[in-house]
């Protein structure tokens, strides 16, 4: 990933089913999954997302990937030896949103679209993500995740990127910025 606190591991299996989902060590004792809770009780590991076929692991500064990257592969490893399902699945109830989207207007829509089609793909390849959460007077609010959290060059991406597709796409966007 262009983050170098990051990286993004490649999986044969499904490893969620509901959507990338991003999960941080500040918020572990919130947390109910076992893989998730033991991956981030790594020492060095300060988050991690999970998508369909991958897992983003980002790192603590101070800590070598020399050291880490061999212990994420064998959890992986050693899920996948033992478990049929994926890491996070629809029956899980801690992966289901609370939110409707039933109320949603049709700029938001148009955001949405955009973010999905355009923008997550690029995103996601990687090892990152980029959440909607508000539009309110030409203002558009996001939230990046995975390898994309704290990396240098989110900024860069976010304005030259996000915003000018999105400016593009949906007239009454005039700005992005990051949650």
């Amino acid at each position: 990933t262009p983050n170098p606190n990051s990286l993004k591991f490649l999986s044969d299996f499904i490893i969620s089913e509901v959507g990338n989902k991003e999960f941080q060590k500040k918020e572990i004792k919130n947390l109910k999954n076992p893989f998730v809770i033991d991956l981030l009780n790594i020492e060095g590991v300060e988050l991690i997302l999970l998508s369909e076929n991958f897992l983003t692991v980002k790192k603590e500064e101070n800590i070598s990937w020399s050291s880490l990257k061999p212990t994420i592969i064998s959890f992986l490893n050693d899920f996948r030896s033992k478990n049929k399902s994926p890491i996070l699945s629809t029956r899980d109830d801690l992966v289901k949103d609370k939110k409707s989207d039933d109320d949603e207007d049709e700029v938001v829509s148009k955001i949405k679209e955009v973010l999905d089609t355009k923008i997550r793909p690029a995103v996601a390849r990687d090892g990152g993500d980029i959440k909607f959460k508000s539009f309110n007077n030409g203002r558009v609010t996001v939230e990046l995740q995975g390898s994309c959290s704290g990396c240098p060059s989110s900024l860069m991406t976010l304005k030259q990127g996000v915003q000018n597709l999105l400016k593009h796409y949906v007239k009454e966007v005039n700005t992005v910025e990051a949650e």
